[in-house]
Formats: C-alpha cells, sequence, structure tokens
C-alpha cells in the first residue's frame, strides 16, 4: 500500500465521509428503540455496501439489528468493531442539531460513535485486498452488548487482532487499558408500617439501604483503581409509611480479573444489618477488563505504522469507561481500541468531532489493517480475492 497515496486518498474523500456520518447522526438511533435501530441499521448498510461494494449479514437477536461484513474465504484475522446505537433519545437534534462551524462537527452520537463507524468503512475500502476482515456494527453496545456479546466473541476468536473504533481518549489518544464493569442491584425487603402510629412495628428497607450503601462504596479500592459506586436508589411508597422494600444499583470497575471476583464475592456475602430485614444481590460482572498487556504489542504496531505515514506519535490512556473491547480481549484476542473520532464529549451536550482528523485517522486504520495482514502468514496463506464471503446471519 502506497501510504502517501492512501493518505492524499483520505483527504479527498472527506467530502463524502462529512456525508455519510451526517447521514448517521441525523438518523436518530437510541438504543431501546428497537424500531429506530432497525431504520439506523438499514441505512449503515446501504452506506456500507456503496463504499464497500457488497452487502452484509444482517443478524437480529432479541430485536436488535447488528450487521456484520466478511471478506475472502478463508478464516477472519482482523476484527473491525462499531456500533451504531446511541444513548440519546429521540428528537435530540431538535436541541443538538448536526452542524459542522469552524472544522468542529456536532450532533447527538456523532463522537461516540458513528464518526468512527464511518471511518471503519473508508479504511477497508481503502485496501488492496481486504480478505481476512470482518466488519462488526452492533446494535445495543450503550446498553451493555445484552443480545451481541455472543455474536462479537465469535467472531474475534482466533483474529490475530480486534480493532475498535471507539471515539479516542482525550487529545486522540488510544485506549490501552480499560477497566472491567460489574453491575447489581441491591433489594432490601423490610415490613411496612405507619410511620407516626407505631413505627417500632415496621422494619425500615430505607435504613437497611443505607448501611448496605455503605458497605458498597467501601469495597473500593482508590490504589487499585477499584470503583465500587451505589447509583440509583428507590425506596417505600408513601411519605407515612415505613418502606417495606426497596433497592439500589451499584456500579463497580475494576483493573483485572482478579479484582472483579474479590467484588464479586463481597457483593454476594452482604447480610443485612436491621434484625428481620433481608437482602437479595443480583448482577454480577458484565465485562471483564480490558489489560494493557492486551493492547502492548498492537499500540506498537500503530505508533511504528503513524511514524511511517509521517503523523505525531501516538499517545495512550487507560480509561474507565466499558467497550465491546472489553469482551475481545476477555476471550484472549489482541485488542486496540480507540480508534475512532478525535474529539471530545461523549454522551454529553458539548459532544464534538475534530474534522481535521478525520483523514489521518482513517488512513492510520487502512495502514494498520494493511500491516497486520503483511505481517500474518497465515493471512497471506488464505483466498486472497478481496471478496465478501457468504455469512449466516
Amino acid at each position: 500500500m502506497d501510504r502517501t497515496s492512501l493518505i492524499a486518498g483520505m483527504e479527498s474523500a472527506l467530502p463524502a465521509m462529512l456525508a455519510d456520518i451526517e447521514a448517521l447522526v441525523t438518523c436518530e438511533s437510541p438504543s431501546a428503540d428497537l424500531a429506530a435501530v432497525a431504520a439506523s441499521a438499514d441505512l449503515v448498510a446501504r452506506l456500507g455496501s456503496e463504499r464497500l461494494g457488497v452487502t452484509p449479514d444482517r443478524i437480529v437477536v432479541d430485536g436488535r439489528s447488528h450487521l456484520r461484513w466478511q471478506f475472502g474465504d478463508g478464516p477472519s484475522r482482523v476484527l473491525l468493531l462499531a456500533h451504531h446505537d446511541t444513548v440519546w433519545p429521540i428528537g435530540s437534534l431538535a436541541t443538538h442539531p448536526f452542524s459542522v462551524d469552524d472544522g468542529v462537527m456536532r450532533g447527538p452520537g456523532c463522537f461516540d460513535m458513528k464518526a468512527g463507524l464511518v471511518m471503519a468503512l473508508y479504511a477497508t475500502a481503502a485496501l488492496d485486498d481486504r480478505s481476512g476482515v470482518t466488519i462488526l456494527v452492533t446494535g445495543d453496545e450503550e446498553l451493555g452488548s445484552p443480545s451481541s456479546r455472543e455474536l462479537i466473541e465469535s467472531e474475534a476468536a482466533g483474529c490475530i487482532a480486534a480493532l475498535v473504533l471507539e471515539a479516542s481518549a482525550d487529545g486522540g489518544a488510544l485506549k490501552t487499558e480499560r477497566k472491567g464493569v460489574s453491575l447489581y442491584r441491591v433489594r432490601a425487603l423490610g415490613r411496612a408500617a405507619h410511620a407516626g402510629l407505631e413505627p417500632h412495628r415496621g422494619i425500615n428497607a430505607t435504613i437497611e439501604l443505607a448501611h448496605q450503601a455503605l458497605a458498597v462504596a467501601a469495597l473500593g479500592d482508590p490504589e487499585l483503581g477499584t470503583t465500587v459506586t451505589p447509583t440509583l436508589l428507590s425506596a417505600g411508597t408513601t411519605t407515612n409509611t415505613v418502606p417495606a422494600a426497596g433497592e439500589f444499583a451499584v456500579d463497580a470497575r475494576v483493573r483485572d480479573g482478579a479484582e472483579q471476583l474479590r467484588v464479586d464475592a463481597s457483593m454476594r456475602g452482604l447480610r443485612p444489618r436491621l434484625e428481620g430485614a433481608t437482602l437479595e444481590v443480583t448482577g454480577g460482572p458484565n465485562r471483564p477488563p480490558l489489560s494493557a498487556t492486551s493492547s502492548a504489542a498492537l499500540f506498537a504496531r500503530a505508533t511504528a505504522v503513524a511514524e511511517e505515514l509521517g503523523q505525531p506519535p501516538l499517545k495512550c490512556a487507560a480509561v474507565g469507561g466499558g467497550s465491546d473491547g472489553n469482551f475481545t480481549a476477555g476471550i484472549g484476542t489482541p485488542t486496540l481500541d480507540g480508534l475512532g473520532a478525535v474529539g471530545g464529549g461523549a454522551h454529553a451536550d458539548d459532544e464534538h468531532v475534530l474534522v481535521a482528523e478525520l483523514p489521518a485517522r482513517a488512513a492510520l486504520i487502512a495502514a494498520l489493517l494493511a500491516d497486520l495482514f503483511e505481517a500474518d502468514p497465515q493471512s497471506a496463506s488464505t483466498n486472497r480475492s478481496g471478496a465478501s464471503r457468504p455469512g449466516q446471519p
């Protein structure tokens, strides 16, 4: 691959990239709205087919729409991973319209992660040979990937690399470490009573939850980077009734598997503090950690490729948020995350993308793909037709 012509090609493709990103951003796709996600999948399929020359497999699981492009007759060797759902509800465009002003793109989901999805399409289209590439675009990542996790892990199995097109960290840094995520719900059951006449006859679920919330928060370990955070809480029925039941959610983030197991055991070991109260703890690990060892070799390779392209030295970052890259790393596939848009404000009012960075980033992805295949003898021995191979939904 001619690296000079690659960069020039991405620069000339920028107007088309911007048009494709605008089309995706203005097709709102909140994760919980199955019809909206299905419509978004239709659009992603159409745009991807135009750029890649082939249609994807459409995979619907539990009503959620995912897309997969597979190239070549041999096994998949590199997985490009993206998602087309967002956290923004229908109607967000009214208050956060798509715009490009002074080199800054704005709009719901532009940074997380519709720009990255478009870059995946353009980077793959730029390859002289696509054999061994799989592009997987899921529709429920923002919910924790309940219907797509098995698909993601299946597609990543046996690959030499998973490249995740999630948005970059601050300053364009790649994400070489992500914390594992565990999600729990702690429910307390007590006994109702009149709060004014005979509160002593009740067993106050709110007070029990207060004890438990303090115990849960104490499971965190700042030195190890472990956070265990009680979040959404509800209890009781009326203001003059001792609450008979209540619950709170827990978000736990850890850097390694041992910590995830420790927190899990401690959560399941919670015991009631009030006489007569009972506890129910449900949930557990949702995403395994993406450790630095999972990404180190790929980051080194990406750094060398960036240097060959004449780009500034790459930076890396460890972040607390989870992604589907946690799943690919969790099954042992080398994983590099944060290859998507440069900008900021994910899930926030100031969500934005730096337009000038789009061509360089897309060129980096394409060059990294080519470099991985050049270095992989198994890829060289597979069918090199570059055609898309049929897949079974």
